[in-house]
This record gives C-alpha cells, sequence and structure tokens, in this order.
C-alpha cells in the first residue's frame, strides 16, 4: 500500500504536464469563444484578451467543478487500481502528457480540436497499456458517441446558427430601411440571447446541478434575466444606438444609462473635418518654419564650403558617417524592456482578420455584403454571446487538465484511491492562470484558423454562430446526444458561410484539415499516453537487483 506523500515526483511532473495542458486549452479552445468577434471586429485582439482574463479565470474559479471524476467520464474503473494508487498517479500524468502533446501540435498548425476528446483519449491509451482493450468502453456511453459527435455536433450546430442568421438577413439586413428594423428587433435579439446564455451558465453550472436546482426554475432564472435586459436595451440602449448610429454622435458606451440626460454632440463627421482643418492648418505653419530653416541652413552651408580647409581623406569620412545607420542611443535598460515586452506581447500584435492570401481574397469576394451600420448594431449582441461561451468554458472545461491533476493531487496526499477527486481552489485558480497564458501567447493561431478562414465573418454572421453553437451544446446536453463546443462552432461558421448561397464562400480545405485533427485527436492522445505509460510500467527496474 502506497504512503501519503510517496513519489513527490509524479506529482511535481503532474503539476508542469497539467499547467501545458490547460495552456493548450486556453490556446486552443478559448480562442474558438472569441474568434469569431475579433475577425469581424467586433473585438480587437488584445480586448479579447483581456475580455478572457476575467470570463476564464472567474469561471473556473466560481463555477469550477467542485469534484471531477477520477476517471475522466468513467472511460476506465478506479477499482484496477485500489491496490496500486501509485500505477493511477502515473497513468494520469501520462494522460496529461499525452493530451498537452496532441492540443499543443495542433494549436501549432492551427486546427481547432476538442480538448475533452484529448484527455478522454489519452486516458484510454493508458487503460489499454495497463490492462487491454478490453478495459476501454466502446458502447454508445463511451468511444462509439465520441466518434458520433465529429457528425452531429457540427450539422446540428449549423442548422440552428443558419436559423438565426438567416432571421437576421431578411428581417434585417435586406430590409430597404435595414438600420431601422435593426433598432426596432435589437431588444428581440437581446432577449434571446440573454435568455439562451443564462440557461446555458445555470444548466452547466455544478453548483446548480448539487443544488438541485429545478429546470422550471431555471427557465424563471433565465426569462427574467432576458427580459430585463431586453427593456433595458429598449429603453437605454436603442436611443443610445440611434444617436450613434443615425445622428452619428460621438457618444460613448458610459452614455446609454443616461442618455436621456445627455446633450447633443457633435457629429462624428463634423469631429474628423474639424481634425483635417487642424492638422492642414498644422502642417501650413509647420512647411513655412520649414523653409525658413532651409534657408538659413543654406546660407550657413555655403559660408562653410567658401571658408572649409578640409582634406579629401576628412571629407571621405564625414561622408561615410552620414551613410552609415542610425545607432540606437536609448538607455540600455529600456531596450531591454522593449526586447522583452516584444517577446512577451508578441501573441497580442498579431492580425488574425486580414489574411494576405489571394485565394481567401476570392473566398471572402464570394460573401454577400450590407450595410456597414445595420452590421454594428449586431456587434454588441455577439460580443455578449463570445463572454458567455467563454465564462462557461472556464467553469467547465477547466477540468480537462485539472481534473487529472486533482486526482494526482489527491493520492499523493492521501496514499489511496478515490471515485471522486475533490478539486482544491488553488487547482482552479492555477488551471485557469493557464488557461489566460495560453490564449494570450498563442490563441492568435486558432482565430485566424476559425474566424476569417473558414468564411468571411461579420458582427451577424459571428453572432449567429456563436449563438448557434451555445444553444445546440445546451439543448444536446439535456437530451443526452454527445456534441463538442469545438465541433459546434466549426460547423456553425462552415454554416453561416453557405448562406450566402455560394459554396465558394467557404474554404473547404481548411474544414478538411479541421476534421482531420478530430479524427486524429483520440489516436494521436492515446498514442502518446500509452506508450509513456507502458515504458515507464513495463520497463526494466533495479528493484530486482537490492
Amino acid at each position: 500500500m502506497m504512503e501519503a506523500y510517496g513519489f513527490t515526483w509524479i506529482f511535481g511532473v503532474g503539476m508542469v504536464v497539467a499547467f501545458a495542458d490547460a495552456y493548450g486549452i486556453g490556446a486552443n479552445d478559448v480562442a474558438n469563444s472569441f474568434a469569431t468577434s475579433v475577425s469581424s471586429g467586433s473585438l480587437t485582439l488584445v480586448q479579447a484578451c483581456i475580455i478572457a482574463c476575467f470570463t476564464e479565470f472567474l469561471g473556473a474559479l466560481l463555477l469550477g467543478a467542485s469534484v471531477s471524476d477520477t476517471i475522466k467520464d468513467g472511460i476506465i474503473s478506479t477499482e484496477n487500481f485500489v491496490e496500486t494508487p501509485e500505477m493511477l498517479m502515473m497513468g494520469m500524468m501520462c494522460a496529461l502528457i499525452g493530451s498537452a502533446t496532441w492540443v499543443l501540435i495542433a494549436t501549432r498548425f492551427g486546427w481547432p480540436v476538442s480538448t475533452t476528446h484529448a484527455i478522454v483519449g489519452a486516458v484510454c491509451g493508458v487503460g489499454i497499456a495497463a490492462f487491454g482493450g478490453g478495459s476501454i468502453d466502446w458502447s454508445w456511453d463511451g468511444i462509439i458517441s465520441i466518434v458520433a459527435s465529429w457528425f452531429i455536433s457540427p450539422i446540428a450546430a449549423g442548422a440552428v446558427a443558419s436559423i438565426f442568421y438567416l432571421s437576421a438577413k431578411y428581417a434585417v439586413l435586406r430590409q430597404v430601411d435595414s438600420v431601422k428594423w435593426g433598432l426596432r428587433l435589437v431588444p428581440v435579439y437581446f432577449f434571446i440571447t440573454v435568455t439562451i446564455a443564462v440557461f446555458y451558465i445555470v444548466f452547466k453550472s455544478p453548483g446548480a446541478k448539487e443544488g438541485h436546482l429545478s429546470l422550471s426554475s431555471t427557465i424563471g432564472i433565465a426569462f427574467g434575466c432576458g427580459g430585463g435586459l431586453a427593456i433595458y436595451a429598449w429603453v437605454f440602449f436603442c436611443p443610445w444606438l440611434r444617436r450613434k448610429v443615425v445622428d452619428r454622435e460621438a457618444l460613448r458606451f458610459y452614455h446609454i444609462p443616461i442618455i436621456y440626460w445627455v446633450s447633443k454632440k457633435p457629429s462624428v463627421d463634423e469631429l474628423v473635418a474639424q481634425e483635417k482643418a487642424d492638422t492642414a492648418s498644422s502642417v501650413d505653419n509647420g512647411e513655412k518654419a520649414e523653409q525658413e530653416d532651409e534657408a538659413v541652413s543654406s546660407k550657413s552651408t555655403k559660408q562653410h564650403e567658401k571658408n572649409c580647409t578640409c582634406s579629401c581623406n576628412e571629407k571621405a569620412a564625414t561622408f561615410d558617417e552620414e551613410k552609415a545607420e542610425p545607432i540606437d542611443t536609448r538607455p540600455l535598460h529600456i531596450r531591454i524592456k522593449d526586447k522583452v515586452l516584444g517577446v512577451l506581447l508578441h501573441g497580442l500584435r498579431q492580425d488574425v482578420r486580414n489574411i494576405g492570401n489571394s485565394k481567401l481574397a476570392s473566398m471572402h469576394a464570394a460573401a454577400e455584403l450590407y450595410e456597414d451600420d445595420a452590421e454594428y448594431l449586431f456587434s454588441f449582441l455577439q460580443v455578449l454571446t463570445a463572454i458567455v461561451a467563454s465564462f462557461a468554458h472556464g467553469s467547465n472545461d477547466v477540468s480537462n487538465a485539472m481534473g487529472p491533476l486533482s486526482s494526482i493531487y489527491n493520492i499523493w496526499s492521501t496514499g489511496m484511491v478515490s471515485d471522486k477527486a475533490p478539486v482544491p481552489i488553488w487547482v482552479l485558480v492555477y488551471g485557469g492562470a493557464a488557461i489566460d497564458i495560453g490564449l494570450a501567447t498563442m490563441g492568435y493561431r486558432l482565430m485566424r484558423s476559425m474566424g476569417n478562414n473558414i468564411t468571411y465573418i461579420t458582427p451577424t454572421r459571428g453572432f449567429a454562430a456563436e449563438l448557434g453553437a451555445a444553444l445546440t451544446v445546451l439543448t444536446c446536453s439535456q437530451i443526452g446526444v454527445p456534441v463538442s463546443t469545438t465541433h459546434c462552432i466549426t460547423g456553425a461558421t462552415a454554416a453561416v458561410g453557405l448562406c450566402n448561397g455560394n459554396l465558394r464562400a467557404v474554404n473547404w480545405k481548411m474544414l478538411g484539415q479541421t476534421m482531420f485533427g478530430w479524427v486524429m485527436t483520440l489516436p494521436c492522445a492515446g498514442l502518446v499516453a500509452g506508450l509513456i505509460f507502458a515504458f515507464a510500467a513495463y520497463g526494466p527496474s533495479f528493484v530486482y537487483l537490492r
């Protein structure tokens, strides 16, 4: 029997690889939540990362699972490890290595993959290496449902997203006065979005499940929040939008709750014209001053040439000095700081919207374009759906990396195997921080793939894709149909692209690469985890020499 706090090295390695796995989750899964918002221009990459830092972290900390299955989804039974808890520790460590390896590789190549499927595949690899293929649940409740989700998720989410987008397309975008119709229907879309979002969060919250919150109570909370925000949008937000979009007043977001008390502001066009006038005036004054300086300089140069007795060598040296590149004369600590910031902020300084590719340009040209002001109305809804998806993701998928780590910690601290492994708060904080770092440093790779690289994204298309994916996950989870958030947002994005009525508006090559990543997730993560476990468990040991 294993003693408590034995095999500390496994716990240490588990901490490192769990961080790497959570890092990959942030770079891959979390990027899916904000890809369409950034690609459509509703958010900048920096804004998305800042929002995600709060939503993912708070979702993991406040609504993170209080308990997690020791073996992810019950793929293999804990009874096999009762006599050898240290082997389960090592198995979970190997599973984290297999999952992190595949997720990081997929992220490097811009393949959106399911991190849940990655950890399940890794656990399967450990189970096969330890007890053979018979120890794995190959039924619908196990592996078959995962394979089925490769097709169920994108098709279902695509159908739902298409309904949302087509409703906005024909009710707002294609109307003669699209902005007017958009202002009328924005509260309705707010009601639908918030109701679904709140229902999604409450329903998926582990706290609600533990508190046995009834379905009717959940629906009541969702409708109450959705109705309240819809009324607020009608009373305050729509008048603010009308003045900002139609009258083009230079309003700020903090003017929304006090819009009736805000005096008329100058229009954006007037401010731009005034700025151009001020710039032209400063340029004219600058040109006059520059001409005077040139006159003085010319006079001085002629006087210098007249009195100059320098040798040819001195003139050549002067000429060489003029040709030399400018030297950075800033203090050393300033130059070091700029280089360090350049490395740390590399992932935030990437362009994920404008991808210089002629094939993508022709794909984007096949998409229908509508009035910018009408599209702008949906950008706020799109940001809201992205925030909800990210918050829910942090509360649920953080367990993909932190669940196995909790299992390792529980065995290390008690020396026993438990069917349920309590998740300490520090583990949730640790996982939330790793997710945020992953998004900020490598998330741009997935945002490029999931955004304008699949189809041309606008605020209405992004809003429909995100809401369709969230609603699909919620509904399918309720009726017991297996789905993946990553697969849902991919299918939804492709579906709104097809709503252009042109097959060329979708990047089929990118979708093929994405599907390849889904298919390879289980075997690749499982192979890495299984090989490492077999190497550690069945390799030669010095114990026989003692």
